[in-house]
């Protein structure tokens, strides 16, 4: 049994340690918003912010995350994350929208980090969040507005 802080609520489960948080977060707490794209942390779909940070949520085995405070995309909030919905819907971004969870929470990170980016800085920022669609000039396009509205 693992209690897991998602989304600012305390949550047990009854799963192996080393079932990955990604798992978790989709099957035993049924937030479908995460997506499972290789497993192997190479497409960045399953991407949370785990204490404010991106990171792949299909590498972290439940055992690891009880100390963390983990947020899917059903939760992000807050100026930034306002921020980053808002331009996504006014450059158009989502295509077929299955990256788009992963996209948005790690571009959330980069604006946390970075609020004024580069090409260059979004693109090896971004670099980890493949978009089956190739949708990655409206999403730099995106996170320049976003750093425009946190400007304003």
């Amino acid at each position: 049994m693992y209690q897991v802080t998602i989304n600012g609520k305390q949550h047990q489960v009854d799963v192996d340690g080393d079932t990955p948080l990604l798992w978790v977060i989709r099957d035993e707490l049924d937030l479908t918003g995460t997506k499972f794209g290789c497993g192997i942390s190479a497409c960045g779909a399953c991407t949370v912010l785990v204490d404010g940070v991106p990171e792949r949520s299909c590498q972290i085995p439940i055992e690891d995350a009880r100390d963390m405070s983990i947020t899917t995309i059903e939760a992000v909030s807050g100026k930034v994350a306002q921020a980053v919905q808002d331009a996504w819907r006014e450059k158009d971004v989502v295509q077929c929208g299955y990256c788009q969870s992963g996209q948005i929470v790690q571009a959330i990170g980069l604006l946390k980090e970075n609020s004024a980016p580069t090409d260059s800085e979004i693109d090896a920022y971004m670099s980890g969040n493949a978009c089956r669609c190739a949708t990655y000039h409206r999403i730099r396009a995106a996170i320049h507005v976003a750093a425009q509205k946190l400007e304003g």
